[in-house]
């Protein structure tokens, strides 16, 4: 290990010089094992290794993210797949690890943002997980290790210039973060507050019941929103984010943008979409904008242009709003955390048309009543847990 690593550049082409260094002298936490990772490389390698590292903690299972642009598209844990998942993540006919598992999730739930993403690994990167990243566009990953099988799969790809990155699963930074900011330095305490069960105790809807499938659910999204640019809410089902919202100014437009990724995410198992007559050889990239574009509203007017003659064998029927819709109400047992108060019940009544049925918030409005009270109109459990978790 070495205490600096020169970067080619920072955020932008015009900024140099750039590195990153330990200021103490000691040396870095992080060794390079091919690549060579640029400035925004490493604030996502080092964003979603605390985050996996957290849920391993929180939840005792393989942990996965795909960062973009310092905030989760993704971030699972590594249950099992159904074989409509293993289809929609294009994960091929072979057996998965756990780990591989978690990956899968959190690279397919929005694959459109996850294109050209950062990975981020809780355990040893196994060849499982290193054959599903080798086929995906991608920029690097960062692993506490690699087995020799899978290091020697990543270093092929992209010609040996993916980012591979090894980090010491016991490195602890100090409590005291700083940064510079137009020539001006800010210090904080490290965000080091641990969620847990815990936290979900203080119910106060009508609906006073949570299950261990909800609480796990809630525990990932809060935990995931520990790591995304604010205002931030993530819509969690069977263990793994299905839309995230991030950076938004307004909380109705975050739970809107993180509701439609969540109801996309589902639409894409809808039978129509599974059975699409894509041309052979078609890539993957190319099947998910096609998808996305025929999820849409805007799908009959590519049909009138003819275009769909590039990617299908014939012409698919449309997927009609009301097909849309009555499949969407099949979409239930969904989990929603909030980095801050909701301000309106707005936000329960768009979260409500995406199956959401627990929420976990800080709470704190001066509208709590009419949160709560738009909750229990739709029977949601929600807590109180009294925890801001702005990221910045």
């Amino acid at each position: 290990m070495a205490n600096e690593m020169q970067l080619k550049y920072g955020c932008n082409p015009n900024q140099k010089p750039s590195r990153v260094f330990m200021a103490d002298g000691s040396d870095l936490p992080i060794t390079v094992l091919s690549g060579r990772p640029g400035y925004i490389n490493l604030l996502d390698a080092l964003n979603s290794w605390q985050l996996v590292k957290e849920l391993k903690e929180a939840t005792g299972m393989a942990a996965a993210a795909s960062f973009k642009h310092v905030s989760p598209a993704g971030a699972a844990i590594g249950l099992p797949l159904s074989d409509v998942l293993k289809k929609i993540y294009y994960t091929g006919k072979e057996e998965l690890t756990p780990l591989a598992c978690a990956y899968a999730r959190a690279r397919g739930a929005d694959r459109m943002s996850s294109y050209g993403d950062f990975v981020a690994l809780s355990d040893i990167c196994d060849l499982s997980t290193a054959k599903m990243i080798h086929r995906e566009v991608s920029d690097g990953v960062i692993a506490p290790g690699y087995t020799d099988e899978a290091l020697a799969l990543l270093r092929d790809k992209r010609k040996g210039s993916y980012n591979v990155i090894q980090i010491d699963p016991n490195y602890k930074p100090d409590p005291i973060e700083r940064k510079q900011v137009f020539g001006v330095t800010f210090e904080q305490g490290r965000n080091e507050i641990h969620l847990d069960e815990s936290i979900l105790t203080n119910l106060v809807t009508e609906n006073k019941t949570l299950t261990e499938n909800q609480k796990r659910d809630l525990l990932i999204a809060l935990i995931t929103l520990k790591y995304t640019q604010s205002n931030s809410v993530c819509y969690v089902k069977d263990g793994q984010a299905i839309g995230i919202g991030a950076g938004q100014q307004s909380r109705i437009h975050c739970t809107r943008l993180a509701g439609n990724k969540a109801d996309i995410w589902w639409l894409r198992q809808h039978p129509k979409v599974l059975a699409l007559p894509f041309k052979k050889g078609l890539k993957r990239p190319d099947r998910d904008n096609t998808i996305d574009v025929y999820i849409s509203d805007d799908y009959m007017d590519v049909l009138a242009d003819g275009i769909w003659e590039n990617f299908f064998t014939e012409k698919p029927e449309p997927l009609s709003r009301e097909e849309k819709r009555a499949w969407l109400e099949q979409l239930t047992d969904v989990a929603l955390g909030s980095d801050a108060f909701f301000p309106f019940g707005d936000n329960i009544e768009r979260a409500h048309r995406s199956g959401v049925t627990c929420i976990a918030q800080p709470g704190g409005s001066i509208r709590d009543d009419n949160v709560i009270e738009t909750c229990n109109k739709y029977g949601i459990a929600m807590v109180f847990n009294g925890i801001r978790l702005f990221h910045h």
